[in-house]
This record gives structure tokens, sequence and C-alpha cells, in this order.
């Protein structure tokens, strides 16, 4: 029995060692692999991260030279700099526009000229002269004479040394924008910026570089990026530290999972269920961060970061690009509140979700802007009619009935476009549709790119215009219908460049839409205030945009501005339309209300054209009404008269404007207006035309 027993014990025991050895060879072999899958996804993590920030820093150095190439196009293709640089004057002129810009702006520190020849017209740097030529060398004299010999529309850009330093330069022939003929042979404009630390930081925070620094050589423990000058060579290296998140992750865990492998060894089958267990528990971390990484929280739809790479994986097929923003979806939320505009949101992204077969990825961008990826036979421009009837049908949220519309956008993917290209199109798209009013789907065009161009460059050429008091105040009379006395003028905005005079229905909306509306205006008031402030009975009439009426700080800029003056802030007379006071009320009676308390008055423009009603009217205390000179030129006496005496019965003093005939102003005396504009009663002219007007006998003039 003893042996026997012996040899089971043994055989016993040599299978639990054998089994402990082999549960050991697995728990190994577990650990080994375990550790090989920490430490691949740590170096990959890595490797992805630093190819990443790799490619940031390309697209950072593109950015600077596209910038800088975009400034000296600006300034290049310009028909005054091609007149002014073979001018008698261009010393003078260069300066003036260039060289003494230099000295403190921020796209450029300096400004150079070369003839066709190479030789240098005039150099600045930070708005003091300079020898181009010995400072960038030959290659740079060799690419400025290469560049006005050729009107590329695209500028020559390269990287040189300066002094130790790294200087970005971009090149292109000064020509005129129009069609001109080609002689061959211009001067070079080149404008050059150099990578100083604080330019390397701005950049390093508006890319989100960490520690991005230029040195001029490689860091050995960092990443870099070689600038190549013209010679092939690198002249300078961007070296930034790599963030290792992989590594960082890694020494996070490194202490749990050698308790891990400890309690591995100790309870092998607890071990193994709990590592299990946690293995599945990141697992679904990770795939809820890469979920929540790629979708909108609120509708569940891709985000932008998601958009742009279904856009990348439709590649495989022609995909359209749809861009969809909601009409009147701010309305929603100041009338319902947010939450129903968020059950909104939602109910709108169930809808794109599911529009259409063709459909293969909807996004929510944010706000109430979405995006729908399409791949199919289906016409894009029909898709887009669908999206808009779909979206115009009412939601019913809670009992509430909710209405909104839509406007569509979308561009097609061509070869070698870029995602973020072909959502910048099709923004381009959306921007025209929604330009064009409600409901309106567009598609893009080059047309789009090229109007963008030219409505950049009238927008800088309108500011340039304001700064540099290019616009001019001319006044037009307003005078007393019974006897003929100016009681009155309006500031009239006009600008007549050298290219032609510029109508102020063009320069004037121009102005509002890119915001410089508000020093136009500032610049208005406070010129004819001090124009006309000598003559104490004139009443001064000056226009108000109704983006300056919602202003909030309006009110109290004019009150400075007239105490400042220490003009009678009775004589003057804010003229507004009656759009403003629909769309926004509440916000034009903040302003209204503030200025008349101090005296100011408020007349209203184009009254009889629109839907200004008496509660309006008596609303905001107008104390005159302007008739539209639609009015007066259309014959029909009895909408006159039944418009100013709809003013007239609230005790509101007409003015006629348009007035250019005897009879036109016959009409309007008979009517019953007070006052008389017009070109009968006197054209707009300067102050000192007015001031002729008004002095010769020390009395208003008069018409018959």
């Amino acid at each position: 029995m003893f042996p026997l027993t012996k040899k089971r014990a043994i055989r016993q025991t040599r299978g639990v060692m054998m089994a402990t050895a082999f549960v050991l060879a697995i728990a190994l072999a577990v650990a080994f692999l375990s550790a090989s899958v920490v430490t691949t996804m740590r170096d990959a993590a890595d490797r992805i991260d630093a190819n990443r920030s790799v490619a940031a820093v390309q697209a950072a150095v593109s950015s600077i030279k596209k910038r800088l190439g975009a400034t000296v196009r600006d300034n290049a293709v310009w028909d005054d700099a091609y007149a002014a640089v073979s001018s008698q004057e261009a010393d003078a002129w260069i300066y003036d526009n260039w060289g003494s810009t230099s000295e403190d702006y921020p796209l450029y520190d300096g400004a150079i000229v070369l003839d066709a020849t190479g030789a240098q017209v005039k150099a600045y740097l930070k708005g003091e002269e300079f020898d181009a030529a010995s400072t960038f060398g030959s290659r740079f004299v060799r690419r400025a004479i290469a560049a006005s010999r050729n009107r590329s529309p695209d500028p020559l850009v390269d990287v040189y040394p300066f002094s130790g330093r790294v200087m970005t330069l971009a090149t292109m022939a000064i020509q005129p924008f129009a069609e001109h003929p080609d002689n061959g042979e211009y001067k070079s404009l080149t404008f050059f910026k150099e990578l100083t630390p604080d330019y390397v930081a701005t950049i390093s925070e508006d890319f989100q570089i960490e520690g991005l620094a230029l040195n001029p050589a490689p860091h050995p423990d960092q990443l870099n990026l070689a600038l190549d000058g013209t010679s092939g060579h690198a002249i300078g290296y961007l070296n930034w530290p790599e963030q290792r998140p992989g590594s960082a992750v890694y020494e996070q865990v490194k202490p749990r999972l050698a308790m891990l492998i400890a309690l591995f060894v100790l309870f092998l089958v607890v071990v193994v269920a709990f590592s299990a267990l946690e293995l599945r528990k990141e697992r679904a971390i990770a795939a809820r961060a890469a979920h929540d990484a790629s979708h909108d929280y609120l509708t569940g739809l891709l985000n932008r970061v998601g958009l742009i790479g279904a856009i990348g994986a439709a590649r495989e097929g022609s995909s359209v690009v749809h861009l969809v923003d909601l009409d009147g979806f701010k309305a929603v939320n100041d009338t319902w509140g947010h939450a129903v505009g968020d059950e909104l949101i939602r109910l709108v992204a169930g809808k794109l979700a599911t529009i259409h077969p063709d459909v293969v990825a909807a996004a929510r961008l944010g706000g109430d802007e979405f995006a729908l990826i399409q791949q199919g036979p289906s016409s894009p421009a029909e898709l887009g009619e669908r999206i808009v009837r779909s979206l115009a049908e009412p939601f019913d949220i809670d009992g509430r009935t909710v209405e909104v519309g839509a406007s569509v956008g979308f561009a097609a993917e061509t070869t070698g476009l870029a995602e973020l290209e072909i959502i910048r199109r099709a923004d381009m798209a959306l921007y025209r549709a929604k330009e064009d009013g409600r409901g309106q789907v567009v598609a893009f065009d080059e047309q789009l790119d090229r109007e963008r161009e030219d409505r950049a460059f009238a927008e800088k050429r309108l500011k340039t215009a304001i700064d540099e008091d290019e616009i001019q105040i001319v006044f037009q009379p307003l005078i007393a219908a019974a006897d003929g006395e100016i009681t009155g003028v309006e500031a009239l905005a006009r600008w007549a460049p050298p290219t032609g005079t510029v109508s102020p229905e063009v320069f004037i909306p121009l102005a509002e839409k890119s915001g410089l509306i508000e020093t136009l205006t500032r610049k208005m008031l406070l010129g004819s205030i001090r124009a006309v402030s000598c003559w104490q009975s004139l009443e001064l009439s000056v226009n108000v945009s109704p983006i300056q009426l919602c202003n909030p700080n309006f009110a109290g800029e004019v009150k400075k501005m007239l105490s400042e003056e220490g003009f009678d802030a009775n004589r003057l007379i804010l003229e507004v339309t009656e759009g403003v006071l629909i769309s926004k009320p509440d916000r034009a009676r903040r302003s209204i209300d503030a200025l008349r308390a101090v005296g100011v008055r408020f007349a209203m423009d184009d009254f009889g054209t629109g839907h200004a009603s008496i509660g309006t009217l008596r609303q905001f205390g107008f104390c005159k009404v302007k008739i539209d000179r639609s009015l007066m030129s259309s014959n029909n006496d009895e909408v006159l008269k039944a418009t100013i005496h709809l003013a007239s019965a609230l005790d509101i003093p007409v003015t006629a404007e348009g007035i250019e005939t005897e009879e036109q102003a016959r009409t309007a005396r008979e009517a019953g207006c007070q006052l008389l504009q017009g070109h009968l009663c006197g054209k707009p002219m300067t102050v000192e035309q007015l001031r002729g007007r008004l002095m010769p006998d020390a009395h208003p003039g008069q018409i018959g």
C-alpha cells in the first residue's frame, strides 16, 4: 500500500508540478505578450504623435509662406503700385506704402524693390534703408530678376540666412491688376519676415506645438524640421520636444503593471479573471473615447473631426459634401428656450441622417450647422432641394409647432483636393445661399472664390479710404416748404477715388458687412458736427446704420462727441430706416431713448416704402419723417397725400426727398410737406459751397 501510495503521491505531485509549470509557462507567456502589447502601444502612440506634430510644423511653415505670399501678392498686383514705382515720385511712394510700414508691421519686417536687371531701387528693414543684394546675396538677386520677368500670379517664396537669423522672403513682379500689354520686364517687390523667437512662439501657440524653437542645428533629443534655403542646404532647424504620450501613460501605469504581475503570480485564476475584466473595461473606455472624439454629444452624428475622416474614407468613389444651416433657429431658442432648441437639433439630425439612400455620413459641425456626405448617382442639387423641403415641414415638440428652414451649399470632391478644402468650398456655397435668402441651394464654383477675393480687395481699399479721409462729407440743404428758407442740412458720404466715383449704395453696405461702418459713421458724425457748428440755427441730419443703432455703446459715444465738441444736441437729427425697428426693436429703443433724453432727435427715413405704422411712429417718438423719393416720382398724388396725412395726424413734420422740379415742389407743398430736399433745393455741396450759399446776406437762401 505504501509504495503504491507513494507512487500515487509522486504522480499527483508531478501532475501538480507539471500543471503548475504549465500554468506558470502560460502565465509567463501571457505576461510577456502583455508587456509586448503595452510597449507596442506605447511606441505606436509615440510615433503617431511625432508624425502628427511633424505634419503640424510643416503646415505651420506652409502657412507662414502662404501668408507672406498673399501679402506680397496683394501689394504687387496693384495698378497704383505699378504706376508709382516707375514714376518720378517712386522713392517717396515706396517709402510711404512699404518702407515706413515695415517699421512696426506684423506681416513683414522689410520691403525690397529691384528693377528688371536686379539693381536696387529701394530696400527697407524696419523702416531703415539697407543694401539688399549684399545682405541676401546673388541668389536672391537672380530670383528677383526671374520674378520680374514673369507675370506669374504666384510669388516666389524662399528662406534665406540673415546675420545668423532666418528670414522668409516672398518675391513677385510689380504688375497691374487689370489686363495690360506684357513688356516682359517689371520691377520686383520682395517682402521678408524674420522668424523671431516671438513669431515662432506665436506659431507654436496657433498650431498647438509646445516648445517650438528655431535653432541653427538640429537638437539631438528633439524632433526637428530643416528650413532649406535656395542652395538646398538647411539654414536653420525648427526643434520641439516630443510629447511621447504613450511613454507618459506607460510610466503612469508601470507600478500598476508590477502589482498586477505580483497578483498574477500569487492568485493565477483571480489575476487572469481580473485581467480579462480590466482588458474589457479598457477596451470599452478606448472605444467610447474614440467615439466621443469623432461624434457630436447631442445628436450622435459625426463632429468636424469625424467628418474630415469620413470625407477621406469616401475617396474611393466620387462624393459631394453638403453643408446645411438652419434658418430661424435663433428665434426658436429665444422663443421656446434652449431645451426646445436642443430637441429640435436632435429631430433635424434624425431627418438628415435618413433623408436619402445616397447619404453615407451625417455630421453636426456645431450650433445649427450640419454636413452630409453624398455618394451615388443622385443629383446634388436635387438632394439639396429635398433637404430644404424636408426641414421646412413643421416639427412637433411637446405640443409646440416649431418651424425653421434651411440653406444648403455643396461642393464636389475632386482628385487631389484636401478634405478641409472641400469643406471650405461647401462653406463658401452655403454663405452665398444665405446671402441670397432663406431656403436656397447653391453649388460651389470658382466664381465664388473670385468674388471673395474681389470683396476682400474692396474691403481693404475701403478701409484705406476711411483711414486716409478719402471719403468726403457733403451737405444737402433742407428748406422750408412755405418760404424756401434753409433750416438744416443732411450730411452725406461721397467717395471719389482716382479710379472713379463709388456710389454710397455700394460702399455703405460694404462697410456694414466688413465691420467698417462704425468707424465711417463716427467720422461722418464728428466731421459734420465740426463743419456746421458755426451756424447755430442750422439743423444737422445724419444717417445712422442699423448696426450702429443696435450697438449698446453707440448712444454713449454720440453723447461724448456732442459734449466734447460743444454741439447743441437739439440741432442733431439722426435718420434711421424702419428695418432695424422691426428686426431688433428693443436694442433700437435703448439707443433712441438714451439719446432723446439729452435732446437728440430722430427722423424715420424712406417712410412710405415699408411697413411702418402709426404704432411704430408713436412707439419710437420720431420728430420727423422723410417721404421716399419714389413716392415723389410715382405721379400718384393720392398715395403721397395719404402717406403725409398719416404722419400729420400725429403732428410729425414731413420732409419730401427727391424734389427736382418746380412741379414736384408745388405738389409736396400742397400735400402738406413742411420741408423739401432735392436738387431743386440744392445739390450736395462741400462746406465751402454751403458757406457761400448761406453767407452772402447773412440770411439763408431761398428757392421760388
